[in-house]
């Protein structure tokens, strides 16, 4: 059974530093995200990089008008990154009353404002709430424990809420991790709850990451439409894009 964390039995969170790198931990050597100190805004790790892929689901002009939410807040790096870089609006669902403290004094997260929001609350519950029902473009779940031996919420019955938060266009993206992670059974929850056709997939990362994304209402681009996109998403944001469409594909034809 997946071990599920409770506000009694959270992890103490602590960083390092490698270089030019901060790295988050809850209080064990494994990573929960990192920052440049240089320039603590830029998204550090390729398959953070490869979480904004939602980007090439859609129009990505259209970005700055939508609303990201992310599950697990992490080092902060992607709601920094929808808030400063984007300005999408942008919320954040955090468990660990540490982890946002942390943010906020060691990884530059801004303080809640008109398009910024911390949620203290645990996920799973907090995304069955009225308010979320149909209003998220881009859903971001990275939701890992002190062990980060598998995804700490994954079923299909959760699958299925985060499917519901969507918009019509919405795309949800999924960093499946961890010594007891099945990329497979993974894949076979996402896709009861949003149906094999509207997953996409990258290979895994050399850190063993794979990102997986969901589409709310299945599409297919044409890899033109895709390089146009990844075109707008390299010029304005500086994101690997155009890798990304040679490095990621549904997993049906």
């Amino acid at each position: 059974m997946m071990k599920q964390m409770t506000m009694d039995t959270l992890p103490e969170v602590n960083f390092s530093e490698e270089g030019p790198v901060r790295h988050l931990h809850l209080g064990s050597a494994w990573i929960q995200g990192s920052m440049l100190l240089d320039a603590p805004y830029l998204l550090v790790h390729e398959y953070i990089q490869r979480m904004m892929a939602w980007l090439l689901l859609m129009d990505p002009a259209t970005a700055p008008k939508r609303q990201a939410l992310q599950l697990g807040l992490g080092a902060g790096s992607l709601t920094k990154f929808c808030h400063k870089e984007i300005r999408m609006q942008t919320t954040a669902i955090e468990l660990n009353p540490q982890v946002l403290q942390a943010c906020r004094g060691w990884f530059k997260l801004p303080a809640d404002n008109a398009r910024m929001q911390v949620v203290l609350a645990d996920a799973a519950q907090e995304i069955q709430k009225p308010r979320w029902l149909g209003t998220v473009d881009a859903l971001q779940v990275d939701l890992y424990d002190e062990e980060a031996a598998a995804p700490v919420l994954d079923s299909p019955d959760f699958y299925a809420d985060c499917r519901k938060t969507l918009t019509d266009e919405g795309c949800m993206t999924v960093n499946l991790f961890g010594r007891s992670s099945s990329f497979d059974k993974s894949v076979d929850k996402i896709a009861a709850a949003f149906g094999r056709d509207a997953i996409w997939a990258f290979k895994a990362t050399r850190e063993g990451n794979t990102v997986v994304l969901a589409q709310r209402t299945p599409s297919r681009p044409s890899r033109a439409a895709l390089t146009e996109r990844a075109t707008f998403i390299e010029s304005h944001w500086g994101l690997p894009a155009t890798k990304w469409v040679r490095g990621f594909k549904p997993i049906v034809p």
